[in-house]
């Protein structure tokens, strides 16, 4: 039962975020086969001034060798093992 969290900064749109979350249960079901009746999708709107706190240091950094696709932004751990 996958439950995906998408955290972005605010200011997009209601309706931005509901064709997302529809590409986002797309991607899902296709992938990983579930049917769409068992993803959820939620939205976790963080201001800009708090993303490093809030998001980068305990969701990113701190688990960066379990991320499937990692940011092109910050610094990995220095104790960070390279993908080949």
């Amino acid at each position: 039962m996958p439950h995906v969290i998408v955290k972005l900064w605010p200011g997009k749109t209601e309706d931005q975020k509901r064709r997302f979350a529809a590409t986002i249960v797309q991607g899902v079901t296709d992938s990983l086969g579930y049917n769409e009746d068992a993803v959820s999708v939620a939205f976790e709107e963080v201001p800009p001034a708090q993303w490093n706190a809030r998001v980068y240091k305990p969701d990113i950094k701190a688990r960066w060798t379990s991320l499937a696709k990692r940011p092109g932004y910050g610094e990995p751990p220095a104790d960070a093992e390279e993908r080949p």
